[in-house]
Parts: C-alpha cells; sequence; structure tokens
C-alpha cells in the first residue's frame, strides 16, 4: 500500500510547506514527487484546494527558501486550478521581492556572485547592512530577494496569461512600479511587466487613412503590437473589410494559438500611426498608445517598406481577441476622422 493513500494534493502540499519551514531537503523532495503524481489525477476542484492550503506558507515563507512553493503554485494554476486561489499572496510576495531587491545594486553592486556557503551569504548581509545603515534582518531580506525573487516571478506569469488571472490580479500597479525600475539582473521582471501591461476589454478606433472607413474593434491578451498588427490585418483585410492580400493562416495562427514560430517570415500590411501622427513602432505595447477622447485610434497608413518578423506572439499561453464590433457610417466616422493629424516620418535619420 502506498504511504499517502487517499491522501488529497492539499494535505500533500502541507506537507511539503512543513518539509521546507524546518528545511527538511529529503522530505521535501518526497512530499514534491508524491504531488506530482497526484496532480495528474486531480480536478479542477481539487487543484484549487492545493493552492488553498499554499496560501499561508506563501505567505509566511522567507523569500529566499519560498521559490519551490511559488513555483508549486504556478504549476498547480497550469494543471487547472483557479488562479484567483493564491494571486493576492504570490502577487504581494512578488512586489515586496521586487521591491527589495531593486534597492541592492546601489548597497553592494550587480556584480556580486550568488552565496555558496552560510559565511558567503552573511558576508554580502553584513556588506548590505553596512552599506545602507540598517540591521541585519532587512539586510537580509534586501539579499534574498535580490538573488530570489526571479524565481518567483514565473508563478505568476502563468495565471496572468489568463484572461480570469489578469482580472483578479491585485496590486497591480504596485507591481507595475516595482517591475518598472528593477535592474535588468532580475531578467523576469521584463516578462511580468508586459503582462502587467496588456489591455483586456479594451475598446479601439481604428481608421484606414487612404479609405476613411472607420472601424470600432474590442481587444484582450493581445502582447505587443506586432501580434496586434497580423490580428488587424486578419480581422480587417482577412475580413473583408479593406483591400489588400490577407495575412496567411499561419501567421494568424502564430499570433493566436498556434505554433509561435511559423516556417516563413511574417510581413507587415500596415504602417500603424497614432491620431497625432506619430509612428506606434511594432515593438511596442497597445497601452503605449495614448488615448484621445477616450479612446485609442490607430490609423493604418501603407506599409514604407516590407517589414517582417518571426514570432507571432510574446506570450505562448495567452489567448488574444480581436472582434470588430462596428464598421461605421460616414456621417459617424467623419466625427473620428477630424481627430486625426497627417501621419509623420519616424524612421530614424542617418548616422
Amino acid at each position: 500500500m502506498r504511504w499517502n493513500r487517499g491522501r488529497s494534493v492539499a494535505e500533500l502540499c502541507t506537507e511539503l510547506a512543513e518539509a521546507i519551514d524546518r528545511q527538511d531537503e529529503g522530505a521535501a523532495q518526497k512530499a514534491f514527487k508524491e504531488i506530482v503524481g497526484e496532480v495528474e489525477r486531480a480536478d479542477a476542484a481539487a487543484l484549487t484546494e492545493a493552492l488553498v492550503a499554499l496560501r499561508p506558507a506563501l505567505a509566511e515563507v522567507p523569500l529566499g527558501n519560498g521559490a519551490p512553493l511559488a513555483a508549486l503554485a504556478g504549476g498547480l494554476v497550469e494543471a487547472g486550478g483557479d488562479p484567483a486561489a493564491a494571486l493576492d499572496v504570490l502577487a504581494s510576495r512578488v512586489a515586496e521581492g521586487l521591491e527589495q531587491a531593486s534597492r541592492f545594486p546601489a548597497l553592494a553592486g550587480t556584480e556580486v556572485e550568488p552565496p555558496t556557503d552560510g559565511e558567503s551569504a552573511r558576508a554580502i548581509v553584513e556588506r548590505v547592512a553596512e552599506a545602507g545603515g540598517f540591521d541585519v534582518d532587512e539586510a537580509s531580506q534586501v539579499t534574498q530577494a535580490w538573488f530570489t525573487v526571479n524565481e518567483w516571478i514565473p508563478a505568476l506569469l502563468l495565471p496572468l496569461q489568463q484572461k480570469a488571472g489578469r482580472a483578479a490580479l491585485p496590486h497591480r500597479q504596485r507591481l507595475i512600479e516595482a517591475a518598472s525600475v528593477v535592474p535588468d539582473e532580475i531578467a523576469d521582471a521584463h516578462w511580468l511587466l508586459g503582462l502587467l501591461l496588456v489591455l483586456d476589454d479594451e475598446p479601439l478606433v481604428v481608421v484606414h487613412r487612404a479609405s476613411e472607413a472607420v472601424f470600432l474593434l474590442t481587444i484582450s491578451g493581445v502582447g505587443d503590437n506586432f501580434q496586434l498588427h497580423t490580428l488587424l490585418a486578419d480581422a480587417l483585410v482577412g475580413g473583408g473589410h479593406l483591400p489588400g492580400e490577407p495575412p496567411e493562416p499561419s501567421w494568424v495562427a502564430a499570433a493566436s494559438d498556434g505554433p509561435l514560430q511559423p516556417q516563413g517570415p511574417i510581413h507587415g500590411q500596415f504602417n500603424l500611426v497614432d491620431a497625432g501622427g506619430k509612428w506606434i513602432w511594432n515593438e511596442g505595447r497597445p497601452v503605449d498608445v495614448e488615448p484621445v477622447a477616450g479612446r485609442r485610434i490607430i490609423v493604418l497608413d501603407p506599409a514604407p517598406y516590407d517589414r517582417t518578423w518571426n514570432v507571432g506572439r510574446v506570450y505562448p499561453l495567452m489567448l488574444p481577441e480581436v472582434r470588430l464590433d462596428a464598421v461605421l457610417p460616414p456621417d459617424q466616422a467623419a466625427g473620428w476622422l477630424r481627430l486625426v493629424s497627417p501621419a509623420k516620418d519616424d524612421r530614424p535619420g542617418p548616422m
């Protein structure tokens, strides 16, 4: 008889948390192995119960010890658990960790090697305490955050690729501010920030300058303007509303829910411009387009040169929505057209 027969994933998660708390590596490895086996058989309710069971440990474990628990929480969401069950705790811990980590470079620099034992860890903590003029406990928090918060971030990257997870996220502005200023050495902060800035149920006004056609659309889950570019072409050219060659099905799949990289390059159809005439670079995000009269306006101009890219979307598990809500009649379109300035040539000049 297996020793854990009849035990739920939630009970096993509690056991893992207790083993990590007492730093019992053997017991933690054994519990984790059992959890992996049980997760494969658990339904969504059991997985959500397990996330709830992890909440106290996620909230209290030192940042330096808790990365395995954060990774487990992300895995439970991936397997089907409700992302909202532990999202508030994870968001709070990651925000705190990013805030603390951002203090480390000014105190110790960014070239410090990770500690390999207790002695090297103490030396770094003492260096941080001396430089910052605060006690060892505070210095330890800053040091732990610097070396481990990047391991916590993936637990948010998964639920935030789900629309329900983004809707349920607390501490969004705090996370945005923390992720915006953290040094590049915290590599996953860039991906976290991108998800924090994703627009959901966002109305767009899209103007085709040449024909003076105006469209109302709603977007959700679009990670960057490369992806938006392809999906707008699919909705408007592929939908028969504008002239031109529709994007290849493989390009649309790469921008939505198919393989990320089609066999050949993805080609741009337009030059995206804002209402003031400024180019909207594909490397940016929809949120970068400043609203005018309460709406983000995107103008479609002819492509000035052939733009290509290879990857359809930056977040593999985030399902985008680009919905055409209305094609405006000329009298309604006229009001939006009056808000649109002539295009500017924003291409970099010669060096």
